[in-house]
Order: C-alpha cells, then sequence, then structure tokens
C-alpha cells in the first residue's frame, strides 16, 4: 500500500501485539509509504502501572482494551520497523471538548433514549464513562496522539510551515 490509517484501533490489539501491529503495518507499506496512526494513549510515566491494573473502562466498557504511552509505541516502532516518526500531535484536549458535548447531547435526548428501552443503570454508567474520560482527557492523564510515521524513501513535505512561508 501507498498510505494506510487506522484510528484508535491499536488500544484493542494488547500491548503484548505492539510489535507485531507495527511490524504487519510496515511490511505492507511500500517502501515510500506513509502511515498514520490515531490513538488513545496514557502517559508514559504511568504506563507501566497501568498495564498492571484493571480500571473502570477495562472492567465494564472495554475488556481486554489497554492504552499504550507514545514511548512504548516509539519503541515497538523502533525495534520492529523502518519507520520514522515524522510527525506528532496530541489533540487530547481537544477530545475533553468533545466528550463533554457528547454528555449534554446525550442529556438533551435522554427521553427517547429511554423510549429506546435503556435502563437507569446503563445511563448513570453512560454519564460515568463520559465525565470519566472527559477528566482523563482535561487532566492530561490520558492523552490521544495523532502519528505520522514515514518509510525510507518517503519524501513528502513539513507539515510545518518553513520560515520563508
Amino acid at each position: 500500500y501507498d498510505k494506510m490509517v487506522s484510528i484508535e484501533m491499536i488500544e484493542a490489539i494488547g500491548q503484548e501485539n505492539l510489535d507485531r501491529y507495527f511490524h504487519s503495518c510496515s511490511r505492507l507499506l511500500k517502501e515510500d509509504g506513509m502511515f498514520l496512526l490515531q490513538s488513545i494513549t496514557i502517559a508514559d510515566q504511568r504506563y507501566a502501572q497501568a498495564r498492571r491494573e484493571v480500571d473502570f473502562i477495562q472492567k465494564y466498557i472495554f475488556p481486554g482494551g489497554s492504552l499504550p504511552s507514545v514511548t512504548a509505541m516509539a519503541e515497538s516502532i523502533t525495534r520492529r520497523t523502518n519507520f520514522r516518526i515524522f510527525h506528532l500531535e496530541d489533540i487530547g484536549p481537544h477530545y475533553a471538548r468533545t466528550l463533554r458535548d457528547w454528555r449534554e447531547r446525550f442529556f438533551k435526548h435522554e427521553a427517547r433514549i429511554r423510549e429506546l428501552g435503556y435502563s437507569e443503570s446503563f445511563i448513570r454508567l453512560w454519564e460515568f464513562y463520559l465525565c470519566y474520560c472527559e477528566g482523563g482527557f482535561a487532566e492530561r492523564y490520558i492523552g490521544d496522539v495523532q502519528m505520522l510515521l514515514t518509510k525510507p524513501l518517503c519524501r513528502r513535505a513539513s507539515l510545518l510551515p518553513t520560515l520563508a512561508e
């Protein structure tokens, strides 16, 4: 392939599969290819502890899910691919706002949700989930990175303006 995109899928593969995941993505791309990865991440400083724990999200929302850290992904990329990290941006603060908006819209349509048969316990769980995640992003406990990886022969122009522009 010339290009590949993975949007918040890596959280489902498990930490033990990072090397195989990145190796497979690299193998599928041409030597001038690009790979855009978007991933919810946990702070590097909390990564080791988070790997040993089961939090609310893992218990009630996303069993088996795990958040990588930027460093864990970079180390795996270095070990198993010939990618280079071309650009990385954390859009986590925007995600906090998005989650707040989702929660407001959810409750704006609460009557319709109840008409669909969703229980009070589901509604409370969903509210807690949205608040929990909003707080995680707002406090930078978790992030959401967009990482553009390039293969060795890729000659893509910079994403940032040059001094002459």
